[in-house]
């Protein structure tokens, strides 16, 4: 279970945050002029990141990535994304902290490098959550990590696929999904795993442009709707 517990001394956090937000931000304005030319690369191809730059999450996840690219940094951040994603689907506590969007930032701030810290991420990884929790982004943040990981496969040539389900996946599921995807033509994916539990059971794949939702959310969705349109 992840502890949630104010960050002692908040103070010496504000100056490292306004830096580091600075600094992330300014790199997001290089980003967007960054766009045009990542569409004609073919990164397109590689899981639709040109489309997803342009959202919020994949501006964060961009900045992030040309951050850490500039300070020769991919080698420790790429993996502590990955592990922030992975605790998030794996703690309901964390989870539901993330979520929260009523905490005031300075509080959710402080929580959240407090665990940060103590689960040993680097100075990296824990100012650019801080940045986002200081810019009431935090319930984005699996979006971002999962927006991350696009950029990542992206510039090794892979195309990623974000998986949300209900339930942390079990390994034998993970290996029925990748069986899945190789029959589908996607041999060669990045897979990202994320946790909603408002979809009741079930998956929701996004390959790209293509979704496939089998989540029992999404079927009493589409009953509904069908409803509607009979009545």
């Amino acid at each position: 279970m992840v502890m949630l517990k104010p960050a002692p001394g908040d103070g010496m956090h504000e100056r490292t945050l306004r830096e580091t937000e600075t600094s992330f931000m300014t790199q997001d304005r290089k980003n967007r002029k960054l766009v045009a030319d990542v569409s004609t690369t073919g990164m397109n191809a590689a899981g639709g990141f040109a489309g997803a730059a342009n959202s919020l999450a994949g501006r964060y996840a961009k900045a992030l990535y040309e951050l850490a690219a500039d300070r020769w940094l991919l080698d420790e951040v790429i993996p502590q994304v990955q592990a922030l994603g992975d605790l998030i689907a794996g703690s309901e506590d964390f989870r539901s902290f993330v979520a929260n969007r009523t905490l005031p930032p300075a509080q959710a701030t402080s929580a959240v490098l407090a665990v940060l810290a103590q689960q040993g991420f680097g100075e990296t990884v824990r100012n650019f959550v801080g940045v986002i929790a200081t810019n009431r982004r935090l319930s984005r943040l699996p979006e971002i990590i999962e927006a991350f990981a696009a950029v990542a496969a992206a510039h090794r040539g892979e195309i990623a696929a974000g998986v949300v389900s209900a339930q942390p996946l079990t390994d034998v599921q993970r290996v029925q999904l990748r069986a899945r995807l190789a029959e589908a033509g996607y041999s060669h994916v990045s897979i990202h795993e994320r946790v909603d539990e408002t979809l009741l059971g079930g998956l929701v794949v996004s390959v790209g442009a293509r979704v496939y939702d089998t989540s029992l959310k999404g079927r009493l969705t589409r009953l509904h709707n069908a409803m509607k349109g009979a009545a």
